[in-house]
């Protein structure tokens, strides 16, 4: 059954719209897809709030996606079939919402002072308004002025972990997020499991009530 589970739109880092998103899967044959945006359930809000929460055989499946860094570890947990109105993710999304455009003011202050010409105004002009705004809008900025030849070298001299201007993300605890999804009606799973590194950390989020494992990524063979 093709499907494709994994997408971010405009409402985080993205190129396309949720709508552009449903057609492009409609038209090529999918029969399932799920929206995982960063911190933000806006892109599947907005296509249930304009009916287009199905089109012909397509559905979709509500979702959402987190970062966290629990032991050191890089884990990005997807939830599925969540309530999107849910009282407690909602207020947990509009908390790390807040704190992201902190971090996002942050990383604009230190650029400037490396003595890159931008300006918050300016990414949000070009990037769009989104409450998931972060380092790759900055970095697609800083390409499209010269600066760079690409997101993954503006990332790889400056946002990464180590470099310049980068500013440590605001981290919710794999705990509280499997918790939270599942709060939500949702199925907490593990995605990009390859980039965890450490199969004990996989055994602790199961204990904790991890429910699966991203099994199909772009870099697996």
């Amino acid at each position: 059954m093709p499907s494709d589970l994994h997408i971010h739109t405009t409402f985080s880092d993205g190129r396309n719209t949720p709508e552009e998103i449903m057609e492009a899967a409609k038209a090529a044959g999918l029969r399932y897809i799920s929206i995982t945006d960063h911190d933000s359930v806006e892109g599947v809000t907005e296509l249930y709030e304009s009916g287009h929460i199905s089109s012909g055989s397509l559905r979709l499946i509500p979702g959402v996606g987190f970062s966290t860094g629990d032991g050191g570890h890089d884990v990005h947990i997807l939830g599925y079939n969540i309530d999107i109105y849910n009282a407690e993710l909602q207020e947990k999304l509009e908390e790390i919402s807040e704190a992201r455009w902190t971090r996002f003011t942050e990383i604009v202050e230190l650029l400037r002072g490396l003595g890159y010409e931008i300006g918050e105004t300016e990414v949000l002009t070009d990037e769009g308004m989104c409450k998931a705004i972060g380092r790759s809008h900055v970095a697609r900025v800083l390409v499209k002025k010269g600066y760079f030849d690409s997101v993954r070298a503006c990332f790889d001299q400056l946002l990464k972990r180590g470099q310049p201007a980068y500013v440590p993300h605001f981290r919710v605890s794999a705990e509280e997020l499997i918790s939270l999804i599942r709060g939500a009606g949702g199925i907490p799973v593990l995605a990009n499991p390859k980039s965890v590194g450490d199969e004990t950390v996989i055994m602790t989020l199961a204990a904790q009530g991890l429910q699966g494992i991203e099994a199909f990524y772009p870099t697996y063979d």
